[in-house]
């Protein structure tokens, strides 16, 4: 073996930017093998038959397909062989451009909703025509004692879903209209999710744009009470009963800060 005409797996990983242990995983593989080993030391030489298939394996991979699949079309080159998997691979390519689409539109809405939080005014009772929104709700009594009290429930809502993600702005605990009737305002009866658009589950209700005073402030659950009582008195003093459950939802709280100052809690109220 005439080694001045062979290359050094180093020179080679070199040549086409590719790291050693690179080059060793293929030869694992069997995508490429070296020209020459040598039996004394164990270093790898490879020859310009190699640098083709290297070729091949670098352009195969730069189009996302998965090793395997270039191994199968080094041992059986073939045109129709090679449109069927770039075919396949140009099918997976559209696959995940709209997984990236859904998780794109995931984070708008997440940065929205906090620029949102951020931004509205705090201890303003407002009222509001909430749009159309779709969600997933356990209709059982709840108590908050703590910040982990939502946990366990939580986990019934999110437990189905593979692809729905229980996160922060998305999930809120209401008091039903015969509780807020008679000012109990530490009874919770329910726990909901709020589904994105692209979100599906079981026994999702879809409420229509509704009518609703609202306050927002700085706290958590813990704090609502007196939130709720704030609104009673504005509803009582224009004539205004609850029309359904009350949404309460944490747009700003542990999840994603921990300084409690910066909590922001939304409770809206539907009304006649």
């Amino acid at each position: 073996m005439d080694k001045e005409k062979l290359f050094s797996i180093g020179e080679v990983a070199r040549l086409f930017d590719l790291s050693v242990g690179t080059l060793r995983h293929y030869e694992t593989l069997g995508l490429v093998q070296p020209e020459y080993v040598d039996p004394g030391t164990g270093y790898r030489y490879y020859s310009v038959r190699q640098f083709e298939p290297l070729n091949t394996v670098r352009y195969l991979r730069m189009l996302g397909m998965p090793l395997p699949a270039i191994g199968d079309f080094l041992k059986n080159r073939d045109v129709g062989n090679i449109e069927q998997k770039l075919l396949r691979q140009k099918a997976e390519i559209g696959k995940k451009r709209r997984e990236l689409e859904i998780i794109e539109r995931k984070i708008d809405n997440r940065l929205s909703m906090l620029a949102d939080a951020k931004s509205a005014p705090l201890d303003l009772i407002e009222e509001k025509l909430l749009p159309p929104c779709r969600l997933v709700w356990v209709e059982k009594p709840l108590e908050l004692d703590n910040a982990l009290s939502m946990e366990l429930p939580i986990r019934g809502l999110d437990g189905s879903r593979r692809d729905t993600a229980v996160f922060l702005g998305k999930v809120g605990v209401g008091i039903s209209r015969e509780n807020l009737l008679a000012d109990r305002f530490d009874k919770y009866d329910c726990i909901f999710l709020v589904l994105d658009e692209d979100e599906a589950g079981d026994g999702v209700r879809e409420l229509p744009s509704t009518r609703c005073v609202t306050v927002r402030y700085c706290g958590s659950h813990r704090e609502a009470a007196a939130q709720y009582e704030k609104l009673a008195r504005y509803m009582k003093e224009r004539g205004l009963e609850p029309a359904d459950f009350s949404r309460e939802i944490t747009m700003i709280d542990y999840g994603i800060t921990s300084d409690p100052e910066q909590f922001v809690t939304q409770i809206s109220i539907p009304v006649d």
